[in-house]
C-alpha cells in the first residue's frame, strides 16, 4: 500500500538529511507504529505519505514513495485527499467550519459524495467517537480532547485507504484514547484501513500495533522485536526488562502473569507509593505521601538556572490557592459545582479527569480569566479576576493547552529578550530555560517552525523566566518525546525544592505517577476524588500508570521507585534481588537516584 524507495528529505535550514535512504513497504491494512527520538523525522515520514512533503513544507525529497500506487512527488496533497486522510499535531489547525457535525461533513462535500451518503457516514462517525452530544456544539466551545476527537473523525468519513495520524491522543483522557484506538484497530480489522501514525505515549498505542518502525534506523518489525532494542519504550517494556522478563510484555496483563515473583520480592520493602518529591518529610506538599529529601541540587541534571539559583520562594502562612465552593457557569452549561481546592506552597498537583471535566476551566479561573459565577477564589491572597494583570502575572503563570497564544515573535531569541524584559529577568535567563528543555533549536528558528512539544516547552520557559510562585500548566507534556519529559520533569521538580507550587492538569498518568504528590480527579465539574498520589491512582482503573496496575495492590508507580527499592534490598542483603541481571530505563532514560 505504501512503498518507500531510497527515500531521502533535506531541509534548507538543516545540516543533513532528515530522512536518510528509506526502504520500507507497510502492508495494507495494518497498524503501523513509528516511533522513536524528538527530531528523527517522523512527522516528515508521514507528510511524505500524505503530499505535504515536499509540496507544502519545502525541502527536497528524493527517491520515490507510492500510496496505492500513486507517486507522491507528482501528486499534491488535493489529488491524494481521497486515498490519504491526515491528522497532524494540531487539530485545530484542520478545522475549516464552525460546527461538529458540518466539519464531519466537508471533506465528503469536497470529493463530491451523494447526501445520502454523507448523512449515513456522519451519523456513524458521531456514533464512532462518542461525539453524538456534541454535534451542534461550536467547535470553538469545545475542549483540547474533544477537538482532538472531531478532527480524528473529519478524515475518518470519507472512508480513505489510508490513515495518518500524528500524536492521535495527545490531547486525550485515557478513556477516549482506547476508544480512538479501538476504532482505528476496527477500521484496519473490518474494512482493511492502512493507519499508519507516530505517537509519543507509547503506553497507550504499542499494543494495539501489527508493525512498528524505529527511527532513525528505519528498523521495522513485530511490536516485541522492536521494543527489545528501541531507546524509547513504555514503562511496562522498562519494568520488563529491570526484572528480566523475556519476552519483553507489551501489555499491562502480560506483565501482570509474570508479575508474581517481582511483587514477592517487592513485598515489605519501602518506597512504594513515594514521588520523586522535592520536600523533606515534612515538607508542605507531602499530604500523607513522603517524597525523598532534596539534594540541595535540581534533581536529574534540571536546568543551570535552578541549580545555581537556591533562593526559596517565601512560603505565605495561607495556603498558595485557596478555593471554596467554586461555580461557574458557561452560558447554559454549568462547568464547576462547588469546587474546594487547597495548595501549599512547594505541592505539585495534578488535575485529572475525562475531556470537558473543567480541569481547563479550573486553571482559567485561578489565572484570572473566568470570573466565578459562585464562591471564591484566592491566590496569595488575591482574587485573580479583579486583580491587575501586570500584578497578578508576578503571583501566577499559565502555560495553556495551545502554547502558540503566548508566542508573539518572530523568532525564539525575540521570544526570550521579551520574556527578560517583561520579568525584569537578567539578560539569557529565558534562553538558559529553553537551552535546558529543547537541544539543538536555533535562536533564528520561527516559533510556528517548532513542533507542537518545541512550541509548549518554549511557552514554558516564557511563563517560567518570570518565576511565579504559582505555576499552572495545561497539558504540559502534549507533544513531548520521553527525554523533552524527563527534561521537565527535572525542571519542575527543582521549582517545587524551591518553594513553587505547581498545578497541571494532565491526561498523562504516568507523568502524574513521577511528579505529583496529590491527585485531584474532576468529573463533570465537581471534586470526586483527592488525595495521595499513590492512594488516588492505584485505586482508579482510568488513571493508574503501568507499573500500578502492573504490581497492585501494592503501591508501586513508577520503574524508578521499584529499582531503587531492589538496589535497596540488594544492599542490605547480599545476594538479594538485584536490578543488574536485566538493562533498564524508563522510557529510554537511566533512572534518577539510582545509587
Amino acid at each position: 500500500m505504501i512503498r518507500f524507495e531510497n527515500v531521502s528529505v533535506t531541509y534548507e535550514d538543516r545540516s543533513g538529511p532528515v530522512l536518510r535512504n528509506l526502504d520500507l513497504t507497510v502492508p495494507e491494512g495494518e497498524l503501523v507504529l513509528l516511533v522513536g527520538p524528538s527530531g528523527v523525522g517522523k512527522s516528515t515520514l508521514l507528510g511524505a505519505v500524505s503530499g505535504l512533503v515536499p509540496h507544502f513544507t519545502g525541502g527536497t525529497l528524493t527517491g520515490r514513495v507510492t500510496v496505492d500506487g500513486r507517486d507522491t512527488r507528482t501528486h499534491p496533497p488535493r489529488e491524494l485527499a481521497d486515498v490519504v486522510g491526515t491528522v497532524g499535531q494540531d487539530p485545530s489547525a484542520h478545522f475549516v467550519t464552525d460546527t461538529v457535525e458540518d466539519e464531519l461533513a466537508y471533506g465528503m462535500e469536497s470529493l463530491g459524495l451523494a447526501p445520502g451518503v454523507m448523512r449515513r457516514r456522519v451519523e456513524e462517525t458521531l456514533d464512532l467517537l462518542g461525539l453524538a452530544e456534541l454535534r451542534d456544539r461550536p467547535i470553538a466551545t469545545l475542549s483540547g480532547g474533544q477537538r482532538q476527537r472531531v478532527a480524528i473523525g473529519s478524515v475518518l468519513t470519507p472512508h480513505p485507504k489510508v490513515l495518518v495520524l500524528d500524536e492521535p491522543t495527545s490531547a486525550l483522557d485515557p478513556s477516549a484514547a482506547e476508544e480512538v484506538l479501538a476504532v482505528l484497530q476496527r477500521l484496519v480489522h473490518d474494512l482493511g484501513t492502512t493507519v499508519l501514525l507516530a505517537e509519543h505515549r507509547l503506553e497507550r498505542v504499542v499494543q494495539y500495533a501489527d508493525r512498528v518502525i524505529l527511527l532513525p534506523e528505519a528498523l521495522m518489525g513485530p511490536p516485541a522485536e522492536i521494543m527489545a532494542v528501541s531507546p524509547v519504550h513504555p514503562p511496562v517494556v522498562a519494568l520488563g526488562r529491570l526484572a528480566g522478563w523475556e519476552p519483553l510484555p507489551l501489555t499491562v496483563r502480560d506483565a501482570r502473569r509474570r508479575s508474581g515473583p517481582l511483587k514477592e520480592r517487592l513485598e515489605g520493602l519501602e518506597g512504594s507509593g513515594e514521588p520523586e518529591g522535592p520536600e523533606g518529610p515534612e515538607g508542605p506538599g507531602t499530604t500523607g505521601v513522603t517524597p525523598r529529601p532534596s539534594s540541595g541540587k535540581a534533581r536529574g541534571g534540571g536546568p543551570a538556572l535552578f541549580r545555581r539559583r537556591r533562593t526559596a520562594a517565601p512560603a505565605p502562612a495561607a495556603p498558595l490557592v485557596d478555593v471554596t465552593g467554586l461555580g461557574v457557569r458557561r452560558g447554559r452549561v454549568e462547568a464547576l459545582r462547588r469546587i474546594g481546592l487547597r495548595v501549599e506552597a512547594g505541592e505539585t498537583v495534578a488535575l485529572m479527569g475525562r475531556n470537558g471535566a473543567g480541569k481547563s476551566t479550573l486553571l482559567s479561573a485561578l489565572v484570572g480569566m473566568i470570573a466565578p459565577t459562585s464562591g471564591t477564589v484566592l491566590v496569595a491572597g488575591r482574587v485573580p479576576h479583579t486583580t491587575d494583570p501586570r500584578e497578578l502575572i508576578r503571583e501566577v503563570g499559565l502555560v495553556p493547552q495551545e502554547p502558540r497564544d503566548l508566542l508573539y515573535a518572530d523568532t525564539v531569541a525575540a521570544e526570550c529578550a521579551a520574556a527578560d524584559t517583561d520579568a525584569g529577568a537578567p539578560p539569557g535567563t529565558c534562553r538558559d530555560l529553553v537551552s535546558g528543555l529543547l537541544l539543538g533549536v536555533a535562536d533564528d528558528t520561527h516559533p510556528r517552525d517548532l513542533s507542537e512539544g518545541q512550541r509548549l516547552a518554549l511557552a514554558l520557559a516564557v511563563v517560567l523566566t518570570g518565576r511565579p510562585p504559582l505555576l499552572l500548566l495545561d497539558e504540559p507534556t502534549r507533544g513531548l518525546d520521553y527525554a523533552a519529559k524527563a527534561r521537565l520533569v527535572a525542571l519542575l521538580r527543582a521549582l517545587a525544592a524551591e518553594g513553587h507550587a505547581i498545578v497541571l492538569a494532565t491526561h498523562d498518568v504516568e507523568l502524574a505517577a513521577e511528579l505529583a504528590h496529590r491527585v485531584v480527579i474532576v468529573a463533570d465539574g465537581e471534586v470526586v476524588a483527592d488525595g495521595p498520589t499513590a492512594e488516588v491512582v492505584v485505586s482508579s482503573p482510568a488513571f493508574s500508570p503501568q507499573v500500578g496496575k502492573v504490581l497492585a495492590p501494592q503501591h508501586w508507580l513508577t520503574v524508578e521507585q521499584v529499582e531503587r527499592a531492589l538496589h535497596r534490598a540488594s544492599g542490605r542483603a547480599p545476594g538479594g534481588p538485584s536490578s543488574a541481571a536485566a538493562p533498564s530505563s524508563v522510557a529510554g532514560r537511566a533512572p534518577e537516584g539510582t545509587p
